[in-house]
């Protein structure tokens, strides 16, 4: 069960085979949450560090009129919260998008992790990675046309299932609706359904149900304006001079 879990913190750092069985031993079998259901919820305080094993969630905050927006996907091998116990509350709260299996780890649990060099690294190279996300999406939000927005957004969602092999070298299952995506954009639902059909006529993408099939994952890389470095995946750090 803990395989989703190596396998990204493995794409930021390697493990010694002791660190992988440790990670086995402490994850266990987790805990299923339906879709919809909250993780977390915001304002409340969290004893435990959440991972997710299967499925997928995001992150949210709600503005008093009800409006929702999104601020960071969680896919299979996400630490939540990895240090959320030191928090009072939480400051926002995290849902799952589809049913998924959740690890609940205690304080005791992650300080234990943490003891080992090479899984302390992973870990706080895992939320440095989180920091430089939201960092892109404020940039994806701010600066990119609608298409261009919703493009690198497909295109990130690609790189980081790849990872946890949940996408092949062209496509992946889309598990965000039209409205989810517009409220992780700051676009209509209209406007993301519009921003779709551009890709999809501009040859960019093609869609079958929430199957996306990205016919030349470079030319849409270069559309969105997609650099996976600020994914900081060891085999993009090798590649580079």
């Amino acid at each position: 069960m803990s395989q989703s879990i190596i396998g990204k913190l493995e794409a930021l750092h390697p493990l010694p085979e002791e660190d992988k069985k440790l990670l086995h031993a402490v994850v266990g079998r987790g805990k299923t949450l339906k879709a919809g259901d909250d993780i977390v919820r915001e304002g409340d305080h969290t004893d435990v560090v959440h991972v997710i094993i299967e499925g997928h969630g995001f992150r949210y905050k709600t503005l008093p009129d009800g409006k929702r927006q999104i601020i960071g996907y969680l896919v299979p091998g996400d630490f939540c919260d990895l240090y959320g116990f030191l928090f009072d509350r939480m400051d926002h709260g995290m849902a799952a998008r589809t049913q998924c299996r959740i690890a609940q780890l205690t304080e005791e649990h992650v300080l234990m992790l943490t003891s080992r060099p090479a899984l302390a690294r992973a870990l706080w190279w895992s939320e440095l990675v989180n920091g430089s996300i939201l960092r892109e999406w404020l940039v994806n939000m701010g600066r990119r046309t609608p298409s261009a927005r919703v493009a690198h957004i497909l295109c990130e969602l690609l790189v980081r299932l790849q990872v946890v092999g949940q996408a092949t070298a062209d496509s992946f299952k889309l598990e965000l609706s039209q409205n989810e995506l517009g409220d992780t954009v700051g676009l209509t639902t209209v406007s993301v359904n519009r921003a779709l059909q551009r890709l999809r006529g501009a040859g960019l993408i093609s869609q079958s149900g929430r199957e996306i099939t990205i016919p030349d994952v470079a030319a849409l890389k270069a559309f969105a304006d997609f650099d996976p470095g600020y994914l900081h995946f060891r085999q993009d750090r090798e590649e580079r001079p």
